[in-house]
């Protein structure tokens, strides 16, 4: 891949948090670029900003790399000779959780022993990054890219002394700005093969499918079985699948746990959602809560679940997915994240009478989404071609007696309209492109 992937959201979160003597920690999915924004963009910044080459210290634990400074110790000493009392200096730590953790030599006659789980006594990579803060003049950054660091534990390890910027996989704006072609058509392909960066280097469509079927087998499956001592790996796996086959549908371990009885697979409810959670932790699946509007509480019982990239869920299902209105909505859901939102299912409960009785129904605003102040209203409709179809999409917003902005977004294009209602229409091309289009 020649030309350079921009990420100018995470850079500029990356410069705001300089010098502000906290460790930055970045997380997200495997292969979503963490690793090439730190050494490649991040560096390019601070050289720009007049930062000496020699003050940029990058050091990586991936594999093999720098096995000599694996031991916490060691590697505390030798950031320690690097950095001068000559200007600042900004160090990367790269695949932190492959650094040992080591029982303290004082407790075992200065032998270096490595440190059983459990050691009060151990000495780890983030005491190590915690002392190194400190230093005046050293501004930490540490990154990592297995299961250990992507669980949002590691956040937790740090408590109150480090900031999380969460790296996602290309936003449709950053794949479109990338390939540089007509967007409308790069939608279809964005929506197949997601936007983990390294597809971007394959030309054809296969070698895009073999990656990202490996993606998902050697390096998530593999990962999640390892880190939660998963005994039956078919069983997550056949849970990923599940969820595949029903993204935008509202399930919980109790619903899945009957589809795995119709795969002749015995799981139950509690199982199934501690797998869940495995695969929550590593970014592979969002989980969104439903929101009673009026009621102004959240609802329990049933969720959705959207996936963080869809080329892997498509992986899943060995590209014959035809699903696009669900896709476009998962699409919509990763863009809101994307731009800092919260998101939840809006339901809104009515009443209508029918043969003399009062029934209730429930209705669904497919996203509630909220910044600071701000609230909006989001409905995703791959087709809105008859009044019939237009009629139920927008009753939701209908029912709710609120002044928040309501949007409903098609695969179509064409002039954004609003409607008397005050309902505003647009395509998903022109939703994810504009930063501004949920003002319009």
């Amino acid at each position: 891949m020649n030309r350079t992937i921009e990420r100018p959201k995470y850079l500029k979160k990356l410069v705001s948090l300089m010098d502000n003597g906290r460790v930055k920690i970045v997380t997200g999915a495997r292969r979503s670029g963490k690793s090439y924004l730190l050494k490649e963009l991040f560096k390019k910044e601070l050289l720009a900003m007049g930062v000496p080459a020699d003050h940029f210290i990058y050091l990586s634990f991936e594999g093999n790399d720098n096995n000599d400074l694996k031991n916490p110790l060691e590697l505390e000493a030798h950031i320690r000779g690097l950095v001068k009392n000559d200007g600042k200096y900004y160090l990367i730590i790269d695949e932190a959780q492959n650094i040992f953790s080591i029982t303290n030599p004082l407790f075992t006659g200065g032998k270096i022993l490595l440190a059983k789980k459990g050691d009060e006594n151990a000495i780890t990579y983030v005491g190590v990054v915690l002392s190194l803060a400190k230093i005046e003049n050293l501004d930490v950054y540490i990154s990592g890219s297995n299961s250990r660091f992507l669980s949002r534990d590691i956040v937790t390890d740090f408590r109150d002394r480090g900031d999380e910027i969460n790296v996602k996989p290309l936003s449709f704006s950053e794949f479109v700005s990338f390939k540089n072609e007509n967007p409308e058509t790069l939608y279809e392909e964005y929506s197949l093969y997601g936007g983990m960066p390294l597809t971007l280097s394959y030309a054809e469509n296969r070698e895009k499918e073999n990656y990202l079927n490996n993606l998902y087998l050697l390096t998530y499956a593999k990962d999640l079985v390892e880190r939660n001592k998963i005994k039956d790996d078919e069983t997550i796996n056949v849970l990923a699948k599940i969820l595949s086959s029903s993204l935008g549908s509202l399930v919980n371990g109790e619903k899945i746990s009957n589809t795995f009885v119709s795969n002749k697979l015995k799981i139950s409810g509690e199982t199934v959602n501690k797998y869940l959670g495995f695969l929550t932790e590593a970014y592979l699946i969002a989980k969104v809560d439903r929101y009673d509007i009026r009621g102004r509480k959240n609802i329990g019982a049933l969720y959705k679940y959207y996936f963080t990239d869809l080329g892997i869920r498509n992986s899943l299902l060995h590209f014959l997915s035809r699903d696009f209105g669900h896709i476009m909505e998962n699409i919509i859901y990763n863009e809101l994240v994307y731009r800092g939102y919260s998101v939840e299912i809006g339901v809104i409960n009515a009443f209508k009478k029918e043969n003399g009785t009062t029934k209730r129904e429930n209705y669904e605003t497919d996203f509630l989404v909220r910044k600071g102040s701000l609230t909006y209203y989001i409905q995703s409709c791959y087709s809105l071609n008859d009044e019939q179809t237009y009629e139920r999409e927008t009753r939701p917003f209908r029912l709710i007696d609120d002044s928040f902005k309501k949007i409903i977004v098609t695969r179509l294009g064409g002039p954004i309209r609003h409607d008397e209602h005050g309902i505003t229409q647009m395509g998903i091309v022109d939703f994810l492109l504009r930063e501004d289009s949920l003002d319009l």
